[in-house]
């Protein structure tokens, strides 16, 4: 019987549920779903690269041989044929890396939760990029570190500046390859560099690397797990090369780290699908990426040039930006005086949305700095995106 006057419940949250914030990116999205608008702003993968029919194959197949299987609970760590094609996969002549160090997660994201569970306690330090990826900003700070910033530069993060602040650090977050929010990339000496200043120091690194397939030259960068696969924690996504809608991804640790995050996995939600893990490798265990990715670096590149071809005729002296050679961002430094989120409010009202930098700090945030994301925009409307963007700051400066 429902009761005629119930009292309204006094909800009283958790600190950290109170301390959660929403993602910027995910608040302007809301915006950015009108047509109308020219965005900018959302860091998805174009739908266009999406392999509708191979999936769509697969799903059949894999539900006509394996149904039962697949529409069963799987065990915790993942589907033991992909864990094995992921690590032939990271495998090298001179690093073997084995499925039992392969963790399947429900996304990347879920994998920055779990490292955060198992390796962060209240006022750990952890140390990130300047700027960094805001998803791990958001991820790791549920369990409230002390994040320290590590210094970058035009190429990227600087290791010689890892030093002052290593000292009682629980780990060293990076994205080497075309990074999010920049677009930048470490060269193989600083690679190489921030491997051995690491080890020196007992930092774990996490290499996270959800873009490094996506080099336009189609010559990807070695892997700092390579480099070093007892000190590296590797993370890996199947959301830009295939499709995010699967929300597949995977962490790869050595085997006292798994554990415990396959431990964290299993209170977490017992194990990612096994219908779309099965589906993943019917679909990739014949060589379908090496044939797909060269259409999605192809695709990119052409609309990443359009980008910076408009940029450079359309807008004004002092304005400074990235020339990225792979991934899915260009990152924008503005005169000193312009607010990024004042300039957004501008845009919008002017049919253009974009990221402003200042929430991928983790400290000290640049205000006068944006994020730019081509891949889901045509040229046409990039130009014409970009000639508004470029009027509205020529009349700040």
């Amino acid at each position: 019987m429902k009761l005629q006057h119930p009292n309204p419940i006094e909800w009283h949250f958790s600190e950290r549920a109170a301390n959660m914030q929403s993602s910027f990116i995910r608040e302007i999205l809301k915006i950015t779903q009108r047509p109308e608008i020219i965005s900018f702003a959302g860091g998805l993968p174009s739908s266009a690269t999406f392999p509708v029919e191979e999936m769509k194959a697969s799903f059949d197949r894999v539900l006509t041989t394996s149904g039962k299987t697949a529409l069963q609970y799987g065990p915790t760590d993942g589907f033991p044929p992909l864990r094995e094609w992921i690590a032939n996969s990271l495998s090298t002549s001179d690093c073997t890396i084995a499925p039992e160090q392969v963790l399947m997660t429900s996304g990347s994201q879920q994998a920055l939760d779990l490292l955060g569970k198992v390796l962060i306690d209240e006022g750990s330090r952890v140390l990130v990029e300047t700027p960094s990826y805001l998803g791990a900003l958001q991820a790791f700070s549920v369990y409230r570190p002390e994040f320290a910033a590590v210094d970058t530069d035009d190429d990227g993060l600087v290791p010689s500046s890892i030093a002052a602040v290593a000292e009682g650090a629980r780990m060293l977050y990076a994205l080497p390859n075309f990074q999010n929010p920049t677009g930048r990339s470490l060269s193989v000496a600083r690679r190489q560099e921030l491997v051995e200043t690491c080890a020196r120091h007992n930092l774990p690194l996490i290499e996270d690397d959800p873009y490094g397939a996506l080099s336009y030259k189609g010559e990807p960068f070695p892997k700092m797990l390579n480099m070093h696969p007892d000190g590296v924690i590797y993370m890996g996504s199947f959301s830009k090369v295939l499709t995010p809608g699967i929300r597949l991804g995977y962490v790869v640790a050595p085997l006292p780290l798994v554990r415990r995050l396959e431990l964290a996995k299993q209170a977490a939600d017992l194990h990612t699908a096994q219908l779309t893990q099965m589906v993943v490798h019917d679909v990739i265990k014949d060589g379908f990426l090496d044939r797909h990715i060269p259409t999605i670096r192809a695709l990119y590149a052409s609309q990443c040039q359009a980008m910076l071809d408009a940029m450079a005729t359309s807008f004004p002296a002092g304005v400074h930006w990235t020339k990225p050679e792979g991934g899915m961002f260009i990152w924008v430094t503005l005169p000193k005086h312009i607010d990024a989120m004042q300039l957004l409010d501008q845009a919008i009202a002017a049919k253009v949305a974009f990221v402003p930098g200042a929430p991928f700090y983790a400290n000290d945030p640049a205000s006068n700095t944006l994020r730019l994301s081509f891949v889901t925009v045509t040229p046409e409307r990039i130009r014409e995106g970009i000639a508004i963007l470029g009027k509205l700051i020529a009349a700040l400066v």
